[in-house]
């Protein structure tokens, strides 16, 4: 089979296969029914003929024996055998004396060469068994006449058995009479064997391309779907084109899926950046290493870094610059640690590295080489070489923590002391920290859970007008706790170490403007705390003005606070969404007003709307002229501003004189009241856990 010829038919389409299967076994019936059909006839002339032709032979020699009893000489029946043949011209009737007859009454003249010629009428005659010859278009049956004792009457010297004749019949084929019944049960039979044969094609052709490669296509899913194992692939090959279309598009899909896969897998593992393992990877060798560590009873040590100040190098350089100066930082933190030591980026510029087999001493050294090579290292880039330095914060196990919990807190601890320790330097962890790791840590836990299980709820703080009218609500948040409530001082700093801060408030959030949305009688206006991992997440406060929308509140109703130290390191970028959400109606408040070191600077340079006085100048104004005199300046500056005052005090008659006398403009001026939880069916938080005052 030629190449080409080979091509064709591997490649064909299933519709072209089955058309010319369906003609190639139409064929092949055909041939073989014509073959069989010709053997069939050939046994049904034999068989026919020789039945037809000997019931005419019968006939022929009864005739004949009724002229011989006449007493009719040869004359006569030759002449009786020429009227037969006259009659029926389509046969041939010849009469051959034999020996007996020949000696008795003399041989029929002419017969004596033709006998002679002819060796079937000598076998005839000499063994008496009729001969029946036939051929495509003829038959011959040789009948012989066999002598009986009537026969003896006439021809004296026969004997019964003798050979006394034959009689030569010869006439076509198409004279042959042939049976209705059986003609039909031929037909019929011949049908039912070409359908039976068509089928029986059809079926093994069909399963053998068809059906033997979809099944094992079908396996092949079914056991990729069992094990998930990408590697298997469908070896069947088929010449359907359909069929090997099926397969190599679904071997070429695994292929796919499993490249998938292994990006997948490397992306799970390693960050895309710098090639290093990614904080869920690191998490997995931290576990491991526990284990590995409490199984063989070892120490070793984590060291978490994050880079000074490398917010500066991306807005002065750019992002893609920043990108690569993390290249180089991993570059060389991989140059200068052992190959079993296994290096993280956890997220933006915070890097970890555990070292497995090393006790506190040998990592607290390690960190220190690398503070001094990134100290005095510069990193050469394409457009520019940038110096960096990093905070270090170095962990032990099982020192600081037993667990990858534990040793994650620890890390994070000794990061801050870190960062404010003044930075560029390496931070350990002494045994009063390690007591703080723990209670954040356990804190942080309970505030996990009733995130989980929804169990953060809202209670309203009245602000309220010096002259007693009510203004606004501080929306504040609460734990509930079989029936009792924990304030938010308990849990809000671990919730800023451990970065919840954010899931924190926007609960709070969705909960405040539900319940403005539930009781739209109410016009008063509701404070949002914001913590500064929130509001350096401009996404996330575009998400919270949308969802309001949705809810259909009016955004002049909602105010958000902030503090002064969430100002200070952003105040830029703080100002510029400050002026994009006035143009939308939310106002800001400056929280704890006067206990930063650079108050009265925020009142120049952010647009805010609310000063909220530091409750502790507020209570000792009545025995602190100190604390009176900084009252009346900050409300003073701050009305000329044009900002409304709020003096973070319990409403009672003493705070209502003292600030009539001490001089806050009692248009602007605001204080609180009690909180009350927005699910009044519940008891107030007083009745089941007291808070401490404003």
């Amino acid at each position: 089979m030629s190449k080409n010829l080979q091509t064709s038919v591997q490649g064909m389409p299933l519709l072209k296969f089955i058309l010319l299967l369906s003609v190639g076994y139409l064929v092949f019936s055909l041939i073989a029914i014509f073959l069989i059909s010709t053997n069939i006839k050939q046994k049904a002339i034999s068989d026919l003929s020789r039945e037809d032709a000997r019931q005419t032979a019968e006939l022929i020699f009864q005739s004949l024996y009724s002229v011989m009893s006449d007493g009719w000489d040869k004359q006569e029946i030759s002449a009786t055998i020429e009227r037969l043949n006259q009659a029926a011209p389509n046969i041939e009737i010849m009469s051959y004396r034999g020996d007996p007859v020949i000696n008795e009454f003399g041989d029929t003249p002419g017969q004596i060469k033709q006998r002679e010629s002819d060796p079937l009428i000598q076998q005839a005659l000499a063994n008496g068994q009729e001969i029946l010859q036939t051929s495509q278009t003829e038959i011959r049956f040789i009948y012989p006449v066999i002598a009986e004792r009537a026969c003896i009457q006439c021809h004296k010297q026969s004997t019964p058995g003798d050979v006394n004749g034959v009689i030569d019949i010869r006439y076509p084929v198409e004279n042959l009479k042939v049976s209705l019944s059986l003609m039909i049960n031929v037909m019929l039979g011949y049908i039912s064997l070409l359908l039976a044969l068509l089928f029986i094609g059809l079926f093994f052709k069909l399963k053998t391309f068809v059906i033997q490669p979809i099944s094992a296509l079908t396996d092949i899913m079914g056991d990729i779907s069992q094990h998930a194992d990408l590697t298997k692939r469908v070896r069947y090959k088929s010449r359907i084109l359909e069929v090997q279309h099926l397969t190599s598009y679904f071997n070429r899909m695994l292929v796919t899926l499993q490249d998938f896969q292994y990006r997948l897998e490397q992306l799970s593992a390693r960050d895309p950046l710098t090639g290093l393992y990614n904080r869920r990877k690191f998490e997995q060798f931290l576990d491991y290493e526990v284990d590995r560590a409490t199984r063989h009873q070892r120490s070793f040590c984590l060291i978490m870094i994050d880079l000074d100040n490398f917010k500066h190098i991306n807005d002065t350089y750019g992002h893609p610059v920043g990108d690569m100066a993390l290249q180089k930082l991993a570059l060389l933190l991989m140059e200068q640690t052992r190959k079993s030591d296994v290096i993280a980026r956890l997220g933006g510029d915070e890097f970890a590295i555990i070292l497995p087999e090393t006790d506190f001493e040998h990592g607290l050294s390690s960190a220190e080489k690398l503070r001094h090579i990134l100290t005095d290292s510069t990193l050469e880039l394409p457009d520019c070489k940038i110096s960096i330095s990093a905070s270090f914060g170095v962990v032990s196990y099982p020192d600081n923590g037993d667990g990858v919990e534990n040793l994650n807190i620890a890390m994070d601890v000794a990061m801050y002391k870190a960062k404010h320790s003044g930075k560029n330097c390496v931070a350990v962890l002494d045994e009063r920290e390690k007591v703080a790791e723990m209670e954040i840590f356990t804190k942080g836990e309970f505030l996990r859970q009733a995130l989980e299980d929804e169990r953060i709820t809202v209670f309203l703080q009245p602000i309220v007008q010096i002259p007693g009218e009510l203004y606004a609500y501080e929306v504040l948040a609460r734990i509930e706790s079989d029936d009792k409530y924990t304030a938010a001082s308990e849990f809000i700093h671990a919730a800023e170490e451990l970065g919840l801060t954010i899931e924190l408030d926007m609960e709070v959030f969705k909960q405040g403007i539900k319940h403005l949305a539930n009781h739209p009688a109410e016009k008063s206006r509701l404070f949002f705390n914001l913590a500064s991992h929130t509001l350096a997440k401009e996404q996330v406060i575009h998400e919270m003005v949308a969802f309001a929308q949705e809810m259909g509140i009016q955004l002049q109703r909602i105010v958000f606070e902030i503090t002064e130290r969430e100002a200070l390191p952003r105040i830029s970028e703080l100002s510029r969404l400050i002026d994009e959400l006035h143009e939308l109606g939310i106002e800001f408040a400056l929280d704890d007003f006067g206990s930063g070191f650079s108050s009265f600077l925020y009142l120049k340079y952010l647009a805010v709307d609310y000063v909220k006085i530091e409750g502790s100048f507020v209570r000792q104004i009545a025995v602190d002229q100190r604390d009176r005199i900084m009252v009346e300046h900050i409300a003073s500056i701050a009305n000329q501003f044009g900002i409304k005052t709020i003096a973070e005090m319990v409403e009672d008659e003493e705070t209502d004189q003292l600030l009539r006398t001490y001089g806050i403009n009692y248009a602007q001026g605001y204080y609180y009241g009690h909180p009350i939880s927005i699910h009044p069916q519940r008891p107030s938080a007083d009745e089941q856990h007291p808070f401490p005052k404003p």
